[in-house]
C-alpha cells in the first residue's frame, strides 16, 4: 500500500527536447545565439584560414575546384527567349561577340568571370563585381570583378536617413541594400598609400553569395565547417611523414663499450657516425661492440583508416563526393559514384539557379541587353513598349557528364516518346540551345547532300541520338 502511494505522489517525467537540456553533458558545448552577429563577427578570420588552406592544402584546393568546376565549368550560357526568332537570334549573336571584351582587366572572357566569382565565393564567402560602360565593340559595357577585401568591413553605423551600414554593406529603411562602401584599390597592394573609399550604388555592384539565414548581409566561407579538421588532417599528415623520413634515415644503434668506435667507418659527430655498407659487406667488430638495426614502426591500417574517415568528414562537412576530395577510385563502383554524383548535382542545379543566375548573371544580361538596345546592336524593334520580353531568357549550364551515357540516352529517349520531357528539355540537360542544334545538324545534312555524301549506321537509336549530340557538340 505504502509503495503504490509512493509511486502515485511521484511526479511525472516531463517530455522535452534533448537539445535543450542542461547539464554535464552540454559541459563546453558551443553555441550560436545570433546567427547573423556570429557570421559577422567570424566571416573574416574564417575567409582568411579557407585562403591559407586552399593555397597550401591539396585537399582543400580540390574541394574549391571541385565546386567551381561542377557550378560554372565551361560557363553557364545564356539563351534569349524572345517570341520574335529574328531578334532572338540577334540578342544571342550580340552576346556571343561581347563575351571576349567583357573583362574588364581583359584577363579573361564572360565565363571567366564566372569562375573567378564563385571561386572567391566558395573560399571568402562571398564576392563582387560592377558594370564600367566601356570597352571594345559594339556593346560598350564591362565588368570589373572587386576584391572582398575591398569592402569597408570595419565600417558599421546608422545613416542619417534611417538606414544602417553593416559591415561596408549600406541598406536603407526597409532593410534593401542601397550602396556599398569600397577602398579604391585592394588593402595590402605594395606602395598603396591612399586608403580613402567611395559609396557605390547597389545598381552598379554584383554581390554573390549563398545565403543561409533572413537578413545576412555578408557570406561566409564554405570551408567554415571543415576549417578546423582541415588544419588537424594537415598536422596529422605532416607528422607521419616526418615520422617516416625519421624512421628513414635511423639506420641503426651501436653498442661501443670503449667509447672508441674503432672498427666502423664513416664519419662522426657528436654520437651519430655517418657511414654506410656496400653490397657484400662483411665486418669484424671489436671485443664488446654491437649493432642493432632500427625497426620503426610503419604507419598501420588503424591510422590508415581513420585519416580516410576523417577525408570523408571533411567532404560531407563541404558538401563534396570524397571521391572529388581525394580523387581515390579504390572502393569505388559504377552504381555508388553514380548515385554519388546525381546528389551532388542537384545541389549544384539549386545554387546555380537561386544564387549564381539569380545574384550575378540576370542582372548582367539585363544591363546588357538594356545597353544593346539603345545603341542598336540588336534588333531592338518594340524594346520601348515591352522591354520585358527583352529580358527574356534561360541559362544552359556545363554538359554533365554521364556515367554511363548509353543507359541514360536510351532513358531519355523513352521519355520523350512518352511524353514525359519535351526534346527542348533533353537537348538543355546536355548544354546545348535546340534551335542552335537543329541548325546545325541540317547544315550537315544539307552538305552532305551537296557533296553526294551517304552515311550508314548500325548503331541503336539511343546510340544514333548519343552520336548525333557528340557531333552537335562545340
Amino acid at each position: 500500500m505504502f509503495e503504490r502511494l509512493t509511486r502515485f505522489l511521484r511526479p511525472a517525467r516531463a517530455r522535452s527536447y534533448d537539445g535543450g537540456g542542461s547539464g554535464r553533458r552540454w559541459n563546453g558545448a558551443g553555441r550560436t545565439p545570433v546567427t547573423i552577429a556570429a557570421m559577422l563577427a567570424a566571416r573574416r578570420p574564417m575567409a582568411e584560414r579557407a585562403r591559407y588552406l586552399v593555397g597550401s592544402n591539396a585537399l582543400a584546393a580540390s574541394g574549391a575546384e571541385a565546386w567551381v568546376s561542377n557550378l560554372v565549368g565551361s560557363g553557364i550560357k545564356p539563351q534569349s527567349q524572345h517570341p520574335v526568332r529574328e531578334i532572338r537570334q540577334s540578342i544571342n549573336a550580340a552576346w556571343e561577340r561581347w563575351t571576349d571584351s567583357a573583362d574588364f582587366d581583359g584577363v579573361t572572357d564572360a565565363y571567366g568571370l564566372q569562375g573567378t566569382a564563385v571561386r572567391r565565393m566558395v573560399v571568402d564567402g562571398d564576392s563582387f563585381a560592377g558594370f564600367h560602360l566601356g570597352g571594345r565593340g559594339p556593346v560598350p559595357l564591362q565588368v570589373k570583378l572587386i576584391d572582398a577585401e575591398q569592402i569597408v568591413s570595419s565600417l558599421t553605423q546608422p545613416t542619417v536617413n534611417g538606414g544602417l551600414i553593416v559591415n561596408g554593406i549600406e541598406v536603407d529603411e526597409r532593410g534593401r541594400r542601397a550602396a556599398y562602401h569600397m577602398y579604391r584599390h585592394v588593402p595590402g597592394m605594395p606602395f598603396q598609400l591612399n586608403f580613402d573609399w567611395v559609396r557605390v550604388p547597389a545598381d552598379d555592384v554584383l554581390q554573390l553569395f549563398n545565403p543561409l539565414t533572413p537578413g545576412q548581409v555578408r557570406g561566409v566561407s564554405w570551408f567554415a565547417p571543415v576549417l578546423l579538421r582541415l588544419a588537424d588532417l594537415d598536422k596529422a599528415h605532416d607528422a607521419q611523414l616526418m615520422r617516416q623520413q625519421i624512421a628513414a634515415m635511423l639506420a641503426g644503434f651501436i653498442t661501443d663499450t670503449n667509447s672508441t668506435g674503432g672498427g666502423f667507418e664513416g664519419e662522426q659527430k657528436g654520437s651519430v657516425l655517418d657511414g654506410g655498407l656496400e653490397p657484400g659487406t662483411l665486418k669484424v667488430l671489436d671485443p664488446g661492440q654491437d649493432i642493432k638495426f632500427s625497426d620503426p614502426a610503419t604507419i598501420g591500417p588503424e591510422s590508415i583508416a581513420f585519416l580516410k574517415l576523417t577525408r570523408q568528414e571533411i567532404a560531407a562537412g563541404l558538401g563534396v563526393p570524397t571521391v572529388l576530395l581525394d580523387g581515390d577510385l579504390s572502393d569505388i563502383n559504377l552504381s555508388s559514384i553514380r548515385h554519388g554524383l546525381l546528389d551532388f548535382r542537384r545541389r549544384c542545379e539549386a545554387i546555380q539557379h537561386s544564387v549564381i543566375v539569380f545574384q550575378l548573371l540576370r542582372p548582367t544580361w539585363r544591363r546588357f541587353v538594356t545597353i544593346a538596345a539603345l545603341t542598336g546592336a540588336i534588333d531592338a524593334r518594340g524594346f520601348e513598349r515591352d522591354p520585358e520580353a527583352f529580358m527574356a531568357a534561360t541559362w544552359i549550364p556545363p554538359k554533365n557528364l554521364l556515367a554511363d551515357p548509353l543507359k541514360d540516352t536510351q532513358a531519355e529517349i523513352e521519355a520523350i516518346n512518352a511524353g514525359l520531357m519535351s526534346r527542348r528539355q533533353a537537348v538543355a540537360a546536355c548544354g546545348f540551345d535546340l534551335e542552335t542544334l537543329d541548325a546545325e545538324i541540317a547544315a550537315d545534312r544539307q552538305a552532305a547532300q551537296a557533296l553526294g555524301l551517304t552515311f550508314a549506321t548500325t548503331m541503336s537509336p539511343a546510340g544514333t541520338a548519343l552520336a548525333a549530340l557528340e557531333d552537335a557538340r562545340p
